[in-house]
């Protein structure tokens, strides 16, 4: 018996990336302030532990792409057109590439995410409200 073999969680991953032009923390916060939506998909617990950067939009990742679809009733504000600036963070950069191909499949061309996520936003000392801090908004 043959059992067919799928792709590795690392190969998903390379092909996810592959697709992304990767931002750096302090790209990101360039492309910020120039008119990009930060996209922060941690779950509550890890943003209440840590904290979580001022202005980002808190989109759990298991509703990201209907909150993101310009087409799906349950989008958000934000999700206006196919050409919206999404820059997705999650811990350490993993989860967010491929959370990122997502909307990226729904033909958001500019959606990426930020190299070394929220960890690495934050060791560039790059501005984090502490925990408990409501700085952000919760678009669930």
């Amino acid at each position: 018996m043959v059992v067919a073999r799928g792709l590795s969680v690392d190969e998903v991953l390379e092909r996810a990336r592959g697709r992304l032009a990767r931002l750096g923390p302090a790209q990101a916060l360039q492309a910020v302030r120039d008119g990009a939506i930060l996209i922060d998909t941690r779950p509550q617990p890890e943003r209440r532990e840590h904290g979580h950067v001022p202005g980002a939009l808190l989109v759990e990742r298991n509703v990201l792409e209907w909150r993101f679809d310009p087409r799906s009733r349950a989008r958000l504000p934000e999700a206006s057109g196919y050409d919206v600036r999404v820059i997705i963070m999650c811990s350490e950069g993993y989860a967010s590439s491929l959370a990122a191909a997502s909307p990226q499949d729904l033909g958001l061309r500019h959606a990426t995410d930020v190299i070394g996520g929220f960890r690495g936003w934050a060791e560039a000392s790059l501005p984090v409200l502490a925990p408990g801090s409501t700085a952000s908004h919760s678009a669930q």
